[in-house]
């Protein structure tokens, strides 16, 4: 009651009513009456507003979080911006938040919905469980976004493309508002708040894409991993490991792909034989060539001090590049440049002191991924090595946790 006391405090009958009310004298007691219902309605409405689920931040800026952002925007995101905060050059971008998600689920009326869908479900019945599933899923994605979120979102997406210099010197949205361009490729990346738990590793099981372009097909593609929250793989892995479904929310990453013109891994310790050297390994075009296998690097050796040891360069036939509408296509490479140093040597030397600084930020050696767009250099992933200690046994094969992926 106090709070519609407050309200009529806020809204008094206006002077001249009471006037009139008064001047009348019989009247009286009909009209209070009326007066009354009155203010009840204007205490239901009071109430009504009060009830309704308030606007959380729709869209976080790398610049705005850090390595505890983790319940705002995920594992990934928060890792992504502790990164950010160490001043290594990441692709541009911005969170869509799980408080984001959260509101949408609520403003669409699905919550009673999916849980009551949930509560159906025999997890040991493959088949019914990626029925229900999937009928959850549809339901996410085909929810109308609030006009708000979209709102804000889309004008993030629309000034996404800023000067690198000037992105990390923003500190809000208004900082970094320019002229529209024509819109940007990104990776529209899940990461659930639960990924960062110690107990338990939700990571990959959530969907990501990459070549997204355009504000419908950003929505779209934002309402899809939204949805994957409810993969039949990452509904059953939450049930078994005993975590309550409405805990666990989704933000999504959203960034800019890196057209890249040169890629390639760093190293921070050589993976093959027992030194503390730096190796780098790079190709034209896309990683996805190193990565893969399928293209011979370039393969260039630093000592801890950054001093060159050692160049070699391979023969590269091809390239994997990017068309214009973003399909990946393989480009055959004229002698002079496959046969050509793809790094400079001043590039050489930044990379490996980024993969040095990563390495001692996270105190283990790392593999890192990065991308070079015209003379821009960006890191695309870094991830911890845990097989480092096997090198003088021959085991070259590196597996870790990944923390930033897939961008160029």
């Amino acid at each position: 009651m106090q709070e519609v006391k407050e309200g009529i405090k806020e809204n008094p009958i206006p002077e001249k009513e009471e006037n009139s009310k008064t001047s009348e004298g019989g009247g009286g007691a009909s009209d209070f009456a009326g007066d009354g219902k009155e203010l009840d309605k204007r205490g239901r409405e009071l109430e009504g507003r009060q009830k309704e689920t308030p606007k959380p931040d729709f869209i976080k800026w790398f610049s705005e979080l850090s390595k505890d952002s983790g319940k705002y925007v995920g594992g990934k995101g928060a890792n992504l911006a502790e990164i950010f905060n160490l001043k290594i050059p990441v692709p541009p971008g911005f969170v869509v938040t799980a408080q984001a998600y959260d509101y949408l689920i609520e403003k669409a009326g699905l919550k009673e919905k999916i849980k009551e869908l949930l509560l159906k479900i025999n997890y040991e019945d493959t088949k019914q469980l990626d029925e229900i599933t999937k009928q959850i899923r549809e339901l996410i994605e085909n929810a109308k976004f609030p006009k708000a979120m979209q709102e804000e979102i889309i004008e993030a997406y629309d000034h996404l493309d800023v000067k690198e210099d000037d992105f990390r010197q923003s500190e809000t949205v208004i900082d970094i508002l320019k002229t529209s361009r024509e819109p940007l490729f990104v990776a529209v990346r899940s990461s659930a708040t639960a990924e960062d738990l110690p107990d338990a590793s939700f990571a990959g099981q959530q969907d990501s894409f990459v070549n997204v372009k355009g504000n419908d097909n950003l929505i779209e593609h934002i309402k899809k991993c939204f949805a994957s929250l409810y993969t039949a793989r990452a509904t059953y892995y939450r049930q078994k490991k005993k975590f309550k479904h409405e805990d666990v929310s989704l933000a999504v990453i959203v960034q800019k792909m890196v057209d890249s013109d040169k890629s390639g891994v760093i190293f921070s310790k050589d993976p093959a034989q027992k030194n503390d050297n730096v190796i780098i390994e790079a190709v034209w075009g896309l990683g996805e060539g190193v990565v893969s296998g399928r293209i011979t690097p370039d393969k260039y050796v630093l000592s801890p001090e950054l001093e060159i040891l050692d160049t070699k360069i391979a023969d590269k036939k091809i390239a994997i590049t990017r068309d214009a509408g973003g399909k990946k296509t393989i480009v055959k490479l004229r002698e002079e440049k496959s046969k050509h140093q793809v790094l400079k040597d001043y590039e050489i030397k930044k990379l490996a002191e980024i993969g040095l600084k990563l390495e001692k930020h996270y105190q283990k050696p790392q593999d890192i991924e990065f991308a070079i767009e015209g003379e821009k250099i960006m890191i695309v992933q870094t991830r911890p090595v845990t097989t480092i200690a096997t090198r003088a046994e021959g085991v070259t094969e590196l597996k870790g946790e990944v923390v930033l992926t897939g961008l160029a």
